[in-house]
């Protein structure tokens, strides 16, 4: 967990320091376009905009990747990830029922081998684990 919220953190700081360096060019680039007011000019700036906010949206999606949690529940000699099992109860919904899940909750009953949801508070279903 520890090492997880490092990952976090540096990533985060990468995402600072490149907002910062990409600002800074995009600032001298700007200025440069000031001065001689040519189209090329314009243009490398607008590129290197584009570029920043494509290097800040990958360190981001890094960072979002990196601080995911996971939870399983583990019995006699079985284990599962929770995000498995809501993914398998929203398809067990969708194979069953017409409409959109807008919320769910799902109950794990190990001793039954089953997990239970209620989708959007009215429907309900079971889904083996």
């Amino acid at each position: 967990m520890a090492e997880k919220k490092a990952a976090v953190k540096e990533t985060a700081e990468k995402v600072a320091e490149t907002v910062k360096t990409e600002a800074a060019a995009v600032k001298e680039t700007a200025k440069k376009a000031a001065k001689s007011g040519t189209k090329a000019v314009k243009k490398t700036a607008k590129a290197g905009t584009a570029a920043a906010k494509k290097t800040v949206k990958k360190v981001a999606e890094k960072a979002e990747a990196a601080k995911k949690e996971v939870v399983f529940v583990e019995f006699g000699e079985k284990q599962i990830d929770v995000d498995t099992i809501i993914a398998n109860a929203k398809a067990d919904f969708k194979a069953n029922n017409k409409g959109v899940v807008r919320n769910i909750k799902v109950y794990v009953k190990p001793e039954d081998n089953a997990a239970y949801y209620v989708v959007n508070g009215k429907v309900d279903g079971k889904v083996e684990l």
